[in-house]
């Protein structure tokens, strides 16, 4: 299995598990679908691509919003989301949702598809974003947006992540929230790809982690470095180092509230 296959495995997995993804008393998942459809204008008769789907969150409100002329697809790899996705289109007897499980990498549809493609939360998860971002120009009409959410390369911890990585193996890796994580990187990439009036919406946001919060104090190292190939040569030796390094810089940061998280978000749309 080769690093990136690792990676994708990792994707699967750690999706997998959020069985309570829509409901999560702190998660803003549902908030970000919501603010990321207002952000696009759908018509009746539209076609909309949403790109991993997940549960459902931004194609089930899109499906109502297009109405029976209209049309969405979802596309996921991770088949437990897909399946309370499902629950939910039936609940609501949407006729008008199709869901598809596969790797949207490596997915094809034919040029000038949709007139939106839309990407909750996930678009920095892609190993290549320009590529990602481009398959997706030719699966819209002329005239059609692309709109998706990410977070600024500051957010979650990154950032500290960094510094611990440099400080035990002596270099620095790129980290997933890089490529987009300014509004100038995201329209750079969003250009070459293509794309134009490009507008970004920065919604700030943040909150309080316990210590014991498994979710503050976990690295999740892999898929925050994507699979870097690097990382499949650390000895047991350095990642305990890098999880003991890190737990000591978060408690540095705890407070009487517990530790601050930036989970700021952009807001993302361009026309092709």
């Amino acid at each position: 299995m080769t690093d990136l296959d690792s990676y994708k495995q990792q994707l699967k997995e750690f999706y997998g598990n959020k069985t309570t993804y829509d409901h999560e008393k702190d998660t803003r998942h549902p908030l970000d679908a919501k603010i990321l459809l207002e952000f696009v204008t759908l018509d009746s008769g539209q076609k909309i691509l949403d790109v991993a789907t997940g549960t459902g969150l931004v194609a089930i409100p899109a499906a109502e919003k297009v109405g029976s002329d209209g049309y969405v697809i979802g596309i996921d790899m991770t088949p437990e989301m897909l399946h309370q996705a499902k629950l939910k289109i039936a609940a609501a007897k949407l006729p008008n949702i199709e869901l598809i499980e596969a790797d949207a990498e490596f997915f094809n549809f034919s040029d000038s598809s949709f007139d939106v493609v839309f990407c909750c939360e996930a678009i920095v998860l892609f190993p290549d974003i320009l590529a990602i971002l481009k398959k997706w120009y030719g699966f819209l009409k002329t005239g059609g947006f692309v709109a998706f959410t990410c977070p600024p390369e500051t957010a979650f911890m990154a950032s500290l992540q960094q510094r611990i990585f440099a400080k035990v193996l002596g270099r620095s890796l790129p980290h997933i929230l890089e490529p987009l994580g300014t509004p100038e990187k995201c329209r750079n990439l969003l250009n070459q790809a293509g794309f134009r009036d490009v507008e970004i919406k920065i919604e700030p946001s943040g909150r309080y982690r316990h210590l014991r919060d498994s979710r503050l104090s976990e690295t999740v190292i892999s898929i925050n470095f994507k699979g870097n190939p690097l990382l499949s040569k650390l000895s047991q030796e350095q990642l305990n180092q890098l999880q003991v390094e890190y737990q000591a810089e978060i408690e540095k940061l705890a407070t009487e509230q517990g530790v601050w998280e930036d989970t700021t978000k952009f807001f993302v749309r361009a026309r092709k």
